[in-house]
């Protein structure tokens, strides 16, 4: 790490409490990027700091390794309130699948399953960005399918084989991608069995488990504890009026009220909406999603709470055979698995009002590109208000509790089969609807994937080949739905403002010291004050999608 960045570490710890400066290792450790380890303590991590951490019990550690006790078995997040274990009987690893394969289990106190996940970005050597593509693939609960696509479909996803992948996969995270698979699977039926009343029948086939024996024989095998037991033993969440609540964590600091503002200015009447309920801010919103030859549609709601940096999530029983995907999406849309540790220690000295700032995702990338694609050249309420008629016109009416969602975002069947008078005729200029058939198309014929852990220089290829979309929608595209952490949008004008600048070439070589979090200095930027006492964001609010 370089004097510079040590510095932005140093200057993101100051902190009233002494003992915080303790820290500074592990920190450092973790924006440098962990060596890899196999299931034993891990190597990369430093063991004295790491216990210095989870004595401290500081939030913006959770996720970023697990310590396992060796005197009860089991291991825990680094906020974990129980007694605090002697130093000698602690391990460290850096992934929950790595203190499982050593034959710890979770702990039922902390939780581990609603720890934030660990980064998955890299620009360092090839092996090491497949292995973590791999990782981000097989985190999304479209691969946990017994009969879904495995490791060898994933390896030639990636173009490699089976063989290299688990390779690759073994030297950075120590376990297979099958031990990784199971623990995360495992991991989610214990949240669902935890916080649900779901019937175990629907725990299983939610988590990927073809039955509820396959289930139970892993799960008793994995952690000693039947599932029934455990459910038993905890107090289950809320899960009635036709929905089921869980919490899902998230690490600090978090600027919640940016994030649900930015949201608020892109609201689309039928499909979402920010308001306040009880003097809490709420985000409700209708949803689709398509797995395992099924389309569940339904609605959520959420709300932050910061005391505990956890979010509450409420979502329709008619999504919960697809839970485990909806809080994979809400996670993405809402950034809740970034480290704002190592994204602080590059950007503080340059944004240093942005520390809490997080990079609004989605919960639909093809949603997402067609926002962006009606975004384009124009105010957030003028494309707030095509986006509105789009879904009026083509959106399909659902029926939900919450006064105001009624409609579900247009399929890319139903764009794609749109004429370009239909389109003209809500106000959307003639090079618009080319772009938006265009895209709908691709989509619909499965040659465009658009999601997290898609390839991103062919996607980036493939979207400016389309009608209509040039760089900027491509990068901002990859910045919101395919979680590309170091997208840049070079030619935003709000964003040339920001940087005082005057062209797309001069802000891409300003960007070069950001890299790889230029997503999020893309984000502070907006919202950094000009010379006028405005924000960038002011004007354009960044950009209208």
């Amino acid at each position: 790490m370089s004097a510079k960045n040590e510095d932005h570490c140093r200057h993101a710890l100051l902190l009233p409490d002494v003992r915080k400066w303790l820290l500074l290792p592990v920190a450092l450790r973790i924006i440098q990027g962990m060596p890899p380890s196999n299931a034993s303590p891990a190597a990369g991590l430093e063991s004295d700091a790491c216990y210095l951490a989870m004595k401290a019990h500081d939030a913006r550690f959770d996720g970023s390794f697990f310590t396992a006790v060796t005197s009860t078995g089991v291991y825990c997040r680094p906020v974990c309130r129980v007694k605090l274990p002697r130093r000698e009987n602690c391990r460290f690893f850096q992934h929950a699948a790595q203190a499982e394969a050593a034959g710890f289990r979770p702990c039922l106190r902390c939780r581990p399953e609603l720890a934030p996940r660990a980064a998955s970005w890299s620009t360092e050597d090839a092996s090491r960005i497949l292995a973590l593509q791999a990782a981000r693939l097989i985190d999304e609960p479209d691969a946990w399918a017994e009969d879904g696509p495995g490791a060898a479909r994933i390896a030639k996803r990636l173009g490699v084989s089976d063989r290299h992948l688990r390779r690759i996969f073994e030297a950075q995270f120590g376990v297979s991608p099958l031990q990784y698979l199971q623990t995360r699977r495992l991991l989610a039926a214990k949240q669902l069995i935890a916080d649900t009343r779901l019937p175990m029948t629907q725990v299983a086939l939610a988590s990927g488990f073809a039955s509820v024996r396959r289930f139970n024989a892993a799960f008793v095998s994995h952690y000693g504890l039947n599932p029934s037991a455990l459910r038993r033993a905890g107090a289950a969440g809320e899960h009635g009026g036709g929905s089921v609540a869980v919490r899902l964590g998230y690490r600090p600091p978090y600027d919640a009220a940016a994030m649900l503002g930015f949201f608020a200015r892109r609201a689309l009447g039928g499909v979402e909406i920010i308001d306040d309920v009880g003097g809490t801010p709420r985000l409700a919103r209708t949803l689709r999603i398509a797995q395992g030859g099924r389309v569940h549609a339904g609605w959520l709601q959420l709300r932050f709470d910061g005391a505990r940096e956890q979010l509450l999530l409420q979502v329709s029983d008619s999504l919960a055979a697809v839970l485990p995907t909806v809080i994979s999406r809400v996670r993405a849309m809402l950034d809740l698995d970034a480290e704002p540790m190592a994204v602080n220690a590059a950007l503080h000295a340059s944004f240093p009002l942005g520390d809490g700032l997080r990079v609004p995702g989605t919960v639909d990338g093809f949603e997402l590109a067609v926002r962006a694609v009606l975004g384009q050249q124009v105010t957030v309420a003028a494309a707030r208000t095509m986006g509105t008629r789009l879904v009026q016109a083509l959106g399909e009416p659902i029926a939900t509790p919450v006064a105001g969602l009624e409609r579900l975002f247009p399929t890319p069947a139903a764009l794609a089969a749109a004429s370009g008078d239909a389109l003209g005729r809500l106000g959307i200029v003639r090079q618009r609807q080319s772009a938006l058939i265009g895209l709908a198309k691709e989509v619909q014929e499965g040659r465009l994937a658009l999601h997290a852990g898609a390839d991103v220089p062919p996607t980036l290829a493939a979207l400016q080949q389309l009608p209509g979309i040039g760089d900027w929608t491509a990068q901002y595209i990859a910045m919101r739905a395919l979680r590309w952490p170091d997208a840049f949008p070079a030619g935003d004008v709000a964003l040339q403002k920001a940087l005082h600048v005057s062209s797309a070439r001069a802000a891409a070589e300003a960007s070069q010291a950001w890299r790889p979090w230029r997503s999020y200095a893309v984000l502070r930027a907006w919202h950094s004050p000009l010379p006028t006492g405005k924000s960038a964001a002011a004007p354009l609010e960044g950009v209208a999608a």
